[in-house]
């Protein structure tokens, strides 16, 4: 009972994670809009203006990577040290992020502005669309066996064996592909309503980038349903007695149902999301929709990990063998790990009370162009 307890207490923890980087990824979202008929200085305050921020995406992923490896370490070994290519494409792309923000503007730049705002575009797009792609699998499964009892043998001390494509496959699958490009536009309307709320430029600008929100809102809508509609009626396996999985048709419809408090979150999040969308574009003094989505998002994708990991749903669903699929029941580490890190989490609020203080302090008034060139610091 305290196992299974606090196996359920780290997958929310999880989804915690994931639904804070699926927000934060507003960053990726507005680098990829750095040359929709933008000119040099709106290009300038929006680089600067997602420069602080940048950082927190990044941390954000690798303290989602860090808790998955230190709770539930058999995901962690299948997935990426499985899916090789896919997550070094991902890592590749949050790189060349790292590399522009520090190298774009300095003296005796080689390259280029326009090099380092390519990287950043490189980043925006694939950065967003694979780490969907990579989500995707956790509910449409991958190609992969796990075999245990490998660990002993010292020729190929290895459980788990990937596909031949090492997680490009996993790019070839049109329903993981829908989540990503819903995740992408979504980071772009939620970058657009990042700006109105963080920039003070010209009333051209502020007009432009509430047609995006209402362009790209509406683009993710329509993902987005798309995407509910394919993941009720996705199949999926159950753990059985005996370590067994049985096939269950509309198996994430069937936990929504049963957890049906889960059903009102979803649809709180959704309405907060196009509650911003819908007002930042038709009220031009609005200025706060970054909030209302963000909170949606949050609760959204919260629901959603929630949905492929409770009810003893097989979160990582092997479509090679069923046997080999992953629970959060037999994939967790040790009761004596997963409680220890449990008084490692009590830290977690005061994490984040620090990150909203520090986000407070950076954004306690609006960037602009004088505020700009007065400082020393340019990305």
């Amino acid at each position: 009972m305290e196992l299974d307890l606090l196996q359920h207490y780290w997958w929310l923890i999880i989804a915690v994670l994931g639904a804070a980087l699926v927000f934060l990824l507003f960053v990726q979202g507005g680098q990829s809009m750095l040359y929709c008929k933008t000119d040099d200085i709106s290009r300038n305050l929006m680089v600067n203006s997602l420069g602080r921020k940048w950082e927190l995406t990044f941390t954000t992923l690798v303290v989602f990577g860090g808790a998955f490896f230190a709770s539930f370490p058999l995901f962690y070994s299948t997935s990426f040290g499985g899916a090789y290519w896919l997550w070094m494409l991902i890592l590749l792309s949050f790189v060349v992020q790292a590399v522009s923000y520090e190298f774009r503007r300095k003296q005796g730049n080689l390259y280029g502005t326009r090099t380092y705002d390519a990287f950043l575009m490189f980043n925006g797009f694939f950065g967003c669309v694979l780490l969907g792609v990579a989500v995707g699998m956790l509910f449409f499964g991958a190609e992969f066996t796990v075999t245990k009892s490998n660990i002993l043998d010292a020729g190929s001390p290895f459980i788990s064996k990937w596909a031949s494509t090492r997680g490009l496959e996993a790019i070839a699958d049109w329903r993981n592909l829908l989540l990503g490009l819903a995740v992408f536009f979504l980071a772009r309307t939620q970058a657009s309503l990042y700006f109105i709320n963080n920039i003070r430029h010209t009333e051209q600008f502020a007009a432009r980038l509430r047609r995006r929100t209402l362009v790209n809102g509406l683009i993710f809508a329509l993902l987005f349903v798309a995407f509910l509609i394919v993941l009720a009626l996705a199949d999926g396996l159950r753990a059985a007695d005996g370590g067994t999985f049985t096939e269950v048709p509309n198996i994430f419809l069937s936990n929504l149902c049963d957890m049906w408090p889960l059903a009102i979150l979803l649809a709180l999040g959704v309405v907060m999301v196009l509650y911003a969308i819908a007002r930042t574009a038709f009220c031009s003094t609005f200025t706060k929709g970054i909030w209302f989505s963000g909170i949606g998002t949050v609760l959204v994708v919260i629901v959603l990990l929630l949905l492929a990991g409770y009810c003893d749903t097989a979160y990582y669903r092997s479509l090679l063998d069923a046997g080999s699929s992953l629970t959060i029941a037999n994939s967790s580490s040790s009761l004596f790990t997963l409680t220890v890190m449990s008084y490692v989490s009590v830290l977690v609020p005061f994490v984040l009370a620090y990150i909203w203080y520090v986000w407070h302090k950076m954004n306690k008034k609006p960037l602009t162009s004088r505020e700009l060139d007065n400082d020393s610091h340019q990305y």
